[in-house]
């Protein structure tokens, strides 16, 4: 099957080619025929109009504006058409010119995409979805399924990279993904997704290309200032944050032009949710099946002497029989799995952003056109989280301070797939695990550019590009533990439907004064810098009906994560080595001191279901931070090998030398139009990574070197079969370079529970697809389509992780090493299995390349005005279909087999309204096996609807507009699950958003 699809692509690229070459020699004679005396071009009313040019795409040089963009040829001052109205007819009229496959947004005015943020506005593309960060914002975007990093972003035609890490919590900007949060859409005009191929276009987007194209002066020639002022609302925390714009612009005739736009936000942000980090189940002693590891976890111990203080009739130090008091056999408790960590968790904070823009541009003639474009970015998040820790995993007994001695299970129930349904455990522990998140980012990116036409057949284009984003975050963590053996009992219900347990307890955990002990404390930093720069050249040479591209491409890119961690020394100031309280700046007996209740008082108000403990404890960690002198520790905190996200540290240094020859060109078959592209794209990739790893007991860099060339050929045809029928066919090879988080060497081992590490591999091979697609368009007037497309990508390389066991020993670690937390829960387990710790077994996570993944699926879009019907009425809906196979069995995560987005809207007499509803079906979120269990990770189904209100006030000249959007309508939570739909993994409340404002231009 795989040989047979491999024939079938080189085979059509083949008669690509061949297609091309007859399609040029017959455009040549039609382009002799097009011209007048002495070459002079006809009349327009007899040229056509051709998406041949791959201006109509995503170019790799400027991009044109909006007004080039969509011109079609014809008379167009028949209808003048404004609003949401005018941005489809403008996308509708771009894809109907290109040859490849591909959607547009416009915006109809500066500083009316729709949406808050670009990934948003993207969001409502066919095949488009967003990854999403637990305050409902989206961030990220996929294409067809692939995840973000398989996306390649633009920004004016050019490469680019921000140095932020996926959102509130980070650990999700490790790769080649960039946060779309960080633009906000109002300096913004067009955006483009080419889903298909072409020489001409940066290589590095399986799933597709992305370009984002800012607002430029000639957009609007002459002189405008756009303001947008808003004020933004969250039921979350009932807090109303201001945001708004400000866009300038003047042209001088029609030589010169500048524009200068800022817009801001500062919202203060709060999200209710429930997490586990996981499930595991018991490390029990029950005879054969048990404590198989995998498909068992081991990840605690029950009790198996009565610890002090159980009551229940049990009397202290006497054997427990854990059948009797479960009542469950013990073979059925030993695979029971329970939540890890399973805690109501609190985040709160404020987050402010403020981005810039200035654009230039120069026409000193009609053959002549410069312009540079420059961005500044700067976003902060100041935020606490904390969350109140059932403690399973590593509970048990033990020798720390951290031991709880084991819980006592009663009346436990399972279902059929062992998840504990109900009971009842005695001797539990809680552990308050606070940690504040004072993150800054920013962002500067210029890029000039220049075209020159010296005839009118040869075209130059000429443009460069800098950029450079740093990113900081300062992460301490102050966590407090309920005393051992305290007679704290937990009641576990998943029995009621709600989207997460209800897990309550005997004690009120909001108490100060329950007698609290230190458990950990944390120093960690993080520090991320990118920077990318680049030079590109264009020759065209042709006309419309047939023209020969050719360019050179180089590109750089640099990026740096670096971690820095002063835990053990703090925490031997603090609290001592191990965390007992007993010596130390603010010993036990002082804690309570330095605690207080939560202010909120209706937490988990948005849920559809019951939190158990709603009330918890957090510290005043201003005063903490003073006492211990924590800005001391922060400042000289020296280099770890492993961020606190988990992920790996170092740097990646990539060189990239490109070259292309592409041809297109309009031929007549069967007296209809067929336009063509075809070409070859030639990339050398030169890349070096350096990561910090642990040789002996010292911290040096390793560095590993690798270098690759890829031949990456397309075609794309469009054929009219009729005026109003178009079918479209594309075939081409593409690439994805490595993962840029698993090529770093070295192993990361940040686990609290110093049971998983991970491990990189600069070995990894890029991906490269071979893809086929298949489609066309039915137009039915003005903005008006129905299309329909399919595609299939064979994904060569795709990487997936597996783990494997490996002794700790051979991590090549120190014990000494590691943090106190990580070294007790190690000597513990150690003991408990009566092994040396060297020989206690760690699961490492490492990236593998997979031989073959396939990924296909069918988009369908319907966008139709419904004037007959009533004036200025009209939809929008797009719908998409994805199956995916690989060798392995193993699928990549984050691809839904079904997503949709429905879009309604009316507008006329001054008064627009649009209702958008985007769905998207379960996906895998991680592949099995998690936490030693042979499960994934899944997030449900969800849907959104927003709306989007503004009415044209009817004096200073209509220059004025209230505006109102309604985000998430539904109060729609972000949920994952462990494996099965009872067994959650995370849930989020971001809640609903209200933005009211006004827009007035001038």
């Amino acid at each position: 099957m795989l040989v047979s699809h491999h024939r079938t692509v080189r085979l059509s690229l083949r008669a690509a080619v061949a297609v091309t070459a007859l399609i040029a020699a017959h455009a040549q004679a039609q382009s002799a025929a097009a011209l007048g005396p002495e070459g002079q071009q006809r009349s327009p009313a007899t040229q056509v109009d051709t998406g041949a040019n791959s201006d109509a795409q995503v170019p790799q040089s400027s991009v044109q504006s909006v007004e080039q963009a969509t011109d079609t040829g014809q008379p167009a001052n028949d209808i003048v058409v404004t609003g949401i109205r005018a941005s489809l007819q403008s996308a509708t009229n771009a894809k109907r010119n290109s040859v490849g496959f591909g959607d547009s947004i416009f915006a109809e005015d500066i500083g009316k995409l729709p949406a808050t943020n670009l990934a948003e506005t993207l969001n409502r593309i066919p095949g488009v979805r967003l990854n999403r960060d637990i305050s409902g914002e989206g961030t990220q975007v996929s294409i067809r399924g692939l995840g973000p990093s398989f996306s390649k972003v633009l920004l004016n035609g050019t490469q680019f990279a921000v140095a932020s890490d996926g959102g509130t919590n980070g650990g999700q900007g490790d790769n080649r993904q960039v946060d779309l949060d960080f633009f906000p859409s109002e300096l913004f005009t067009r955006l483009d997704v080419a889903k298909s191929a072409t020489a001409s276009t940066l290589e590095g987007g399986i799933a597709g290309t992305v370009n984002l194209r800012n607002a430029r002066p000639f957009d609007k020639p002459g002189t405008h200032v756009t303001v947008v002022a808003q004020g933004a609302y969250t039921d979350s925390n009932d807090k109303v944050g201001p945001r708004g714009a400000l866009v300038a612009s003047h042209t001088f005739g029609d030589t010169f032009g500048i524009l200068v736009g800022v817009a801001g936000v500062r919202q203060k942000t709060r999200i209710d949710g429930y997490d586990t980090v996981g499930f595991t189940d018991a490390n029990l002693a029950c005879g054969s099946g048990c404590n198989v590891s995998p498909p068992e976890s081991n990840g605690f111990s029950f009790a198996s002497t009565t610890p002090a203080n159980v009551g229940r009739g049990l009397v202290t130090g006497a054997p427990i029989d854990l059948t009797a008091t479960s009542g469950l056999t013990l073979s059925q408790l030993s695979k029971a799995i329970l939540p890890r960590l399973a805690r109501p968790t609190l985040t709160e904070g404020t987050r402010s952003r403020i981005s810039a823009i200035a654009s230039m541009e120069w026409r000193p003639s009609d053959t002549f056109h410069f312009a540079l474009d420059g961005i500044y970015a700067k976003s902060t998040r100041d935020y606490v989280r904390s969350n109140m820790n059932w403690q399973v995993r590593n509970s048990g007994p033990g020798t720390s301070p951290q031991s709880t001695g084991g819980m006592v299970p009663f009346d436990v129930t399972v279902d059929q797939n062992n998840v504990v349904t109900s009971g009842t455990f005695a001797n539990s522990s809680f552990f308050s695990e606070n940690s504040l998140f004072n993150q800054r980012t920013e962002f500067w990116n210029v890029t000039p550019s220049a075209s020159w036409r010296p005839t009118e057949r040869v075209k130059v284009d000429l443009s460069a590009n800098w950029g450079k984003s740093n990113f900081f975050r300062e992460q301490p963590t102050f966590a407090f533990q309920t005393a051992p053996n305290s007679g704290v009992e937990v009641s576990y219900d998943n029995t009621t439907g709600s989207p997460q347990p209800i897990i309550s307890a005997n004690r009120d955990l909001g108490d100060p004064n329950l007698g609290w002990q230190w458990y950990r404390v944390n120093v960690q930093n993080i520090r991320r810098e990118t920077e990318t720069k680049g030079a590109h050249l264009d020759l065209y040479v042709g006309d419309d009906q047939l023209n020969f591209k050719a360019g050179a491409a180089y590109d750089e890119a640099q990026r740096s994560i670096r971690a820095f961690d002063n835990t053990n020394a703090y925490q031997l100031s603090v609290c001592g080595s191990p965390c007992t309280g007993n010596t130390g700046t603010v010993p036990t007996s002082a804690l309570s001191q330095y605690l207080m209740r939560t202010p909120v008082t209706n937490f988990g108000h948005l849920s559809d279901g019951k939190f158990g403990v709603t009330s918890f404890i957090m510290p005043d960690f201003d005063a903490l931070k003073r006492a211990t002198n924590y800005a001391s520790f922060r400042d000289t905190a020296p280099e770890a090998r492993g961020s606190v996200t988990g992920g790996a540290t170092g740097d990646i240094y990539e060189t990239v030398w490109g070259g292309y020859a592409e041809m297109n060109g309009v031929s007549e078959i069967f007296g209809r139009e067929l336009h063509a592209n075809a070409g070859v794209r030639y990339t050398y990739t030169r890349q070096k990574v350096v990561g910090p790893s642990q040789i002996g007991t010292a911290i040096v860099d390793i560095t590993a070197r690798s270098n690759y060339v890829q031949v990456l050929p397309s075609a794309n045809f469009a054929y009219d079969l009729f005026d109003n029928l178009k079918l479209r066919f594309a075939v081409s090879k593409s690439m994805t370079r490595p993962d840029a988080n698993l090529v770093l060497p070295g192993v990361t081992f940040s686990d609290p529970s110093a049971q998983i590490a991970s491990a990189g591999n600069p070995a990894l091979e890029p991906y490269t697809s071979d893809n086929i697609d298949l489609g066309g368009e039915f137009y039915t007037g003005g903005a008006g389509y129905v299309g329909v497309s399919f595609f299939r990508k064979n994904i060569k390389g795709f990487t997936a992780t597996v783990q494997q066991q490996s002794p700790f020993g051979d991590l090549n670690i120190p014990l000494d090493a590691l943090q106190s937390t990580q070294r007790q829960a190690l000597l513990d387990r150690a003991a408990a299995a009566g092994v040396a710790p060297a020989q206690v077994a760690i699961t490492v996570n490492r990236p593998v390349n997979l031989n073959n993944l396939t990924i296909q699926g069918v988009e369908g879009t319907w966008n139709q005005p419904l004037d007959f019907l009533f004036k200025g009425l009209g939809f929008q809906a797009n719908g998409t279909h994805i199956t995916q196979d690989s060798d392995s069995g193993l699928v990549a995560p984050g691809v839904p087999k079904w997503g949709y987005n429905v879009q309604g809207y009316y507008e006329n007499y001054g008064l627009s309204l649009s209702l958008n509803y985007v769905w998207q079906g379960a996906v895998i979120a991680a592949n099995a096996p998690q936490n030693n269990l042979p499960l994934g990770l899944l997030a449900d189904a969800r849907g959104q609807l927003d709306l989007s209100a503004g009415y044209q006030l009817p004096f200073l000249n209509k220059a004025m507009r209230l505006t109102l959007d309604v985000l998430n309508i539904t109060n729609a939570p972000i949920r994952t699950t462990f494996g099965y739909d009872n067994a959650a993994y995370s849930v989020y409340y971001p809640g609903r958003q209200v933005l009211f404002g006004l827009r007035a231009s001038f």
